[in-house]
């Protein structure tokens, strides 16, 4: 028997290049134009639903984002055996209309990651439109993120989020995808490194 007034949630995987990160996507908005990684339980309190993830004992980190949450998991889980238990508490968690992130809690950083900010100089506004539309599209695919966290003297720092933290292809992407791209574009990009958590 169908509720009514909830709607019916459909929740389905999709793997990323990172075998330990898995992509579970709704047929619901989760986090709307936005996206929120919590490396650990700890910086979770802003979300009922990643604290609530967190008590899967296999589950190390948590990334939402519109309409989708990517898992990583421990080394020791395997997919196969974890998979149907989560999509199965996501489609109950949303179908009961649960929240997702509080708004209120979230501690918002001097610049929200790509977002261009008046006092930005010209190569951080084109670098930052860079990773928007063409970075940005891309590594959602995958489950994952890429934020802006500074430039200087050439060197373009980045913070890799979701499937991209920790994934063993995510510097062959970052060298050979993301840093070819901005020297192309941006002639005074000379270097693209990931900052670390």
């Amino acid at each position: 028997m169908i509720k009514t007034g909830n709607p019916v949630i459909s929740i389905y995987t999709e793997m990323t290049p990172n075998p330990e990160t898995m992509k579970f996507v709704a047929n619901k908005l989760l986090y709307p134009g936005k996206i929120i990684d919590f490396p650990d339980v700890e910086s979770a309190r802003p979300s009922p639903l990643a604290i609530e993830l967190f008590g899967f004992p296999f589950i190390k980190s948590v990334f939402i984002a519109s309409n989708f949450v990517t898992l990583t998991k421990t080394t020791d889980t395997d997919w196969d055996d974890v998979i149907p238990a989560i999509r199965q508490f996501l489609k109950e968690y949303l179908e009961e209309g649960k929240s997702v992130v509080n708004e209120d809690e979230v501690v918002i950083t001097k610049s929200e990651g790509n977002t261009i900010d008046a006092d930005d100089d010209d190569v951080v506004k084109r670098i930052k439109e860079l990773l928007e539309n063409y970075v940005k599209p891309a590594v959602e695919m995958d489950g994952g993120a890429i934020q802006f966290k500074s430039y200087n003297e050439g060197v373009v720092n980045l913070m890799l989020q979701g499937s991209c933290s920790g994934c063993p292809s995510s510097m062959i992407t970052l060298k050979a995808g993301i840093e070819s791209m901005m020297k192309r574009m941006i002639p005074e990009v000379k270097e693209v490194v990931a900052e670390a958590e």
